[in-house]
């Protein structure tokens, strides 16, 4: 009977922490889905989210809802893969105040050749009055938030 006892008490208590470490798993995860993260356009998204370069392609006309951050990369770029998780702590630091967007490319020749990418990563820096700003390389991040915050938050 004791040993039963004893059994119950272990599984109890293993049950009360498997129980609290799903509860602390379910806040980790919550808090990363509150983060923001870099957003990939495709030529439709970016003609309805940027720029509809097809309807107007003489003038600059912004169509985004607040400063945006465009990554022209490549999957097999080594730049732009050390760029990448750069850009993904500032879409966290910076949250809803900017978008930063992706254009793979390789996958979106016809956006590459429309905005005269010839090498990646370049980075299109988008205020919301005026003309974008583009910069070639993998920038340091503290080029790139201070290119942020001048460019396209005025600050």
């Amino acid at each position: 009977m004791k040993k039963l006892l004893s059994m119950l008490c272990a599984l109890s208590l293993f049950a009360t922490g498997c129980a609290q470490n799903n509860n602390k798993t379910e806040k980790q995860n919550e808090q990363k889905s509150k983060k923001m993260n870099t957003i990939a356009l495709t030529k439709a998204d970016f003609l309805k989210k940027v720029a509809d370069y097809e309807t107007n392609p003489t003038e600059w006309k912004y169509l985004g809802d607040k400063p945006a951050l465009i990554d022209f990369y490549a999957s097999w770029c080594g730049p732009c893969k050390a760029l990448a998780p750069v850009l993904e702590e500032l879409a966290a630091e910076y949250g809803d105040q900017i978008h930063i967007y992706k254009i793979n490319t390789e996958e979106e020749q016809e956006l590459a050749a429309a905005f005269g990418i010839r090498s990646i990563p370049t980075l299109l820096f988008i205020p919301m009055e005026g003309k974008p700003q583009m910069a070639q390389g993998a920038l340091p991040k503290a080029m790139l938030k201070k290119a942020i915050d001048e460019v396209m938050l005025g600050k």
